[in-house]
């Protein structure tokens, strides 16, 4: 039953994000009278963080790992390429092969990481793979300012959100040439776009200074 609730509620949360959905929406929804509901979770906001729980620590584990492997292939020559390949390219798969509960979680994590509270849970299950992308990154650009660093991971961030939104507009603007879907079309090219970026930060500062 607790997966039944939570699979529904990450769904409606999705939609309609955590002020547009009442424990009734998710109770009518799994068939159960809403009291039921409060013998699993105290309140809306109990189930919201259980929801955003139950797969955090899934997708943060497997970036790590991710991370640690490229680690210790590349040695002392990590490059923003696969450090960032190895950061986006799991979390982009978990999304698109791990079906329509998987999309949903995604589009909640784009919601709720505009909000202070979205941002808060963020904090709470993100930071340590966060600042383990950070420091192969610093590593493989060590002459680039720390700022600089969070600056290109935010957006980093910011696309990758966007693209687990899937809003359709791509699609649209495009005249369906791209769809807002195609995480695989995604990691052929993010991590080769935002690594681009990180380096262009770099030189308009080496640039400012020698100016």
């Amino acid at each position: 039953m607790t997966e039944q609730i939570l699979d529904v509620a990450e769904h409606l949360f999705s939609r309609d994000g955590f002020y547009g959905v009442t424990l009734k929406d998710v109770a009518k929804r799994v068939g159960v009278h809403h009291t039921l509901l409060n013998y699993y979770f105290n309140d809306k906001q109990t189930l919201f963080d259980a929801v955003i729980a139950r797969r955090a620590g899934v997708t943060s584990s497997a970036r790590m790992r991710a991370l640690d492997a490229y680690e210790a292939t590349c040695g002392d020559t990590p490059t923003l390429e696969g450090a960032l390949h190895a950061f986006l390219d799991t979390d982009l798969d978990l999304y698109s092969q791990g079906g329509e509960n998987w999309k949903s979680y995604g589009a909640l994590g784009a919601l709720m990481s505009n909000t202070p509270h979205g941002g808060e849970l963020m904090d709470k299950h993100f930071d340590p793979v966060v600042l383990r992308l950070i420091a192969l990154l610093k590593r493989a650009m060590p002459e680039c300012a720390e700022e600089d660093l969070f600056w290109g991971y935010h957006f980093v961030t910011g696309a990758l959100m966007l693209t687990l939104a899937r809003t359709g507009r791509i699609d649209r603007l495009s005249g369906g040439l791209c769809r807002s879907d195609d995480y695989e079309a995604v990691k052929a090219r993010m991590a080769t776009f935002m690594a681009a970026g990180f380096r262009a930060i770099g030189e308009r500062r080496d640039n400012d200074a020698a100016g």
